[in-house]
């Protein structure tokens, strides 16, 4: 009996604030049902901000979808927060999450283990910096610190997914693909821009996987609903065990 597949989606929501202004985190929760993803990588999350009602966005998307929520901070201010969240309805494991090295806004990762039937999928979300020297320095913590290891020091079919602020052509992306595998490259569909939501020109969010994990499909959701619901469009794929 062939593996399951997995759907994968990883979406940066900026605050749940879309394009017309308006903060409507259900409207975010429903991009995701929309795309039936399995397992979801959000950044730019906020949790009991002011700005944003002092709500718990990443508790309030996963109730909504009728799943559960793992949140990282980067960035805490006495009780307000705003990081990275992974969510999904499967069972989960071992959870690591910490800071990234950082020049400004401070930057994290978040890594889950998922089981997918009898199997574990390791899950790394991580939301990097504007400045191309820190994005580096942010991508080989992730490749070289023990990251895309699973809790066992066991090496588990990997997935490496957020807002990489960087382009295909960028040094960051050019370190990553050295190792991974760009999910945008190993679809059927040519790769699409994900950044800005209305008029995609760059393509600064990506999801890359290990040698031992397949691409069956990969698209960037672009509909009158993504257009406005973030300033950035998701990216979606669906993966299998090799």
């Amino acid at each position: 009996m062939p593996d399951k597949s997995i759907k994968l989606l990883t979406y940066n929501v900026h605050s749940c604030i879309g394009n017309d202004r308006k903060l409507d985190p259900g409207r975010i929760a429903s991009v995701i049902a929309e795309a039936g993803a399995d397992i979801v990588a959000l950044q730019e999350v906020d949790v009991l901000r002011r700005r944003t009602g002092g709500i718990d966005q990443a508790h309030l998307i996963a109730s909504l979808l009728k799943m559960q929520a793992h949140f990282h901070p980067a960035l805490s201010i006495a009780e307000e927060q705003y990081g990275d969240a992974i969510i999904t309805a499967l069972p989960t494991s071992a959870v690591k999450a910490g800071p990234l090295p950082s020049v400004g806004e401070r930057r994290g990762a978040l890594s889950v283990e998922v089981l997918v039937g009898d199997r574990k999928l390791l899950v790394v979300n991580t939301h990097l910096g504007l400045r191309g020297r820190e994005r580096i320095r942010q991508m080989t913590t992730l490749l070289n610190s023990g990251w895309l290891r699973g809790a066992m020091e066991e090496p588990l079919p990997c997935v490496l997914c957020g807002d990489f602020n960087a382009i295909p052509s960028s040094a960051t992306y050019r370190l990553v693909a050295r190792s991974l595998k760009d999910a945008q490259l190993g679809g059927k569909a040519a790769p699409r821009a994900t950044f800005p939501s209305r008029y995609p020109l760059m393509r600064l969010d990506h999801i890359f996987i290990t040698d031992d994990l397949v691409v069956k499909r990969a698209a960037v959701l672009q509909n009158r609903l993504t257009k406005v619901a973030s300033d950035h469009l998701p990216l979606f794929a669906e993966i299998s065990f090799a």
